[in-house]
């Protein structure tokens, strides 16, 4: 039999905290404490921050980002490239190629996979709406860079299907042996998408 150690208002912030990726019971118990230790220098703040956050940051229309304004600040950027869109599934996609700066483009979240079993169809996503801006005459590419898992391919090619009659070229990240990768520590599909993928020196 467990015995109650907290309040109602911890024991509720505890289990919000437990619901977050990455943060199970215990870890999200030593973050509360962390919090109400500090109070005034991490509490009160993040408080006023997440008030912030569901007064001002809403869904960008066009592409789908977070963000404070509308449209998102990557949309609204007239130095981007127009004639390239890249597809990502989550907003964290989009993030993580911003951090490597190695694009400097148009971008489309799709807000997910295509997940049969989950209940995902492709009226889930904002699948529709991208083939909508891939008919715009200034968009040349679209670029799927989504995740390499058999959702992240059936949806990569149920686009494609859905853009064979827009104006555009479809293509894909590269996938195969990552930067400082060992061959005899990488899985069977890695490799093999390593060899379908090969070029010339």
């Amino acid at each position: 039999m467990s015995r109650k150690t907290a309040g109602p208002e911890i024991e509720r912030l505890v289990q919000l905290l437990a619901r977050l990726p990455g943060l199970g019971p215990r870890s999200s118990r030593k973050a509360v404490l962390s919090m109400l230790k500090r109070r005034n220098e991490l509490l009160v703040p993040l408080s006023e921050a997440l008030q912030q956050a569901i007064a001002k940051i809403a869904e960008c229309p066009v592409c789908g980002n977070l963000d404070t304004v509308s449209p998102c600040s990557i949309c609204a950027d007239p130095r981007r490239d127009q004639s390239l869109i890249v597809v990502v599934e989550e907003v964290g996609d989009l993030w993580a190629l911003e951090r490597a700066g190695v694009v400097s483009a148009q971008y489309h979240v799709l807000g997910g996979h295509l997940s049969p079993l989950d209940g995902v169809g492709p009226d889930k996503l904002n699948i529709a709406s991208l083939v909508g801006r891939a008919r715009s005459p200034d968009v040349k590419e679209i670029l799927l860079a989504l995740n390499a898992t058999v959702e992240g391919q059936s949806t990569a090619h149920f686009i494609s299907d859905q853009l064979v009659s827009a104006d555009v070229t479809v293509s894909r990240l590269a996938q195969g042996v990552p930067i400082g990768g060992e061959l005899d520590y990488l899985d069977d599909g890695t490799l093999a998408a390593a060899f379908k993928a090969r070029r010339k020196l």
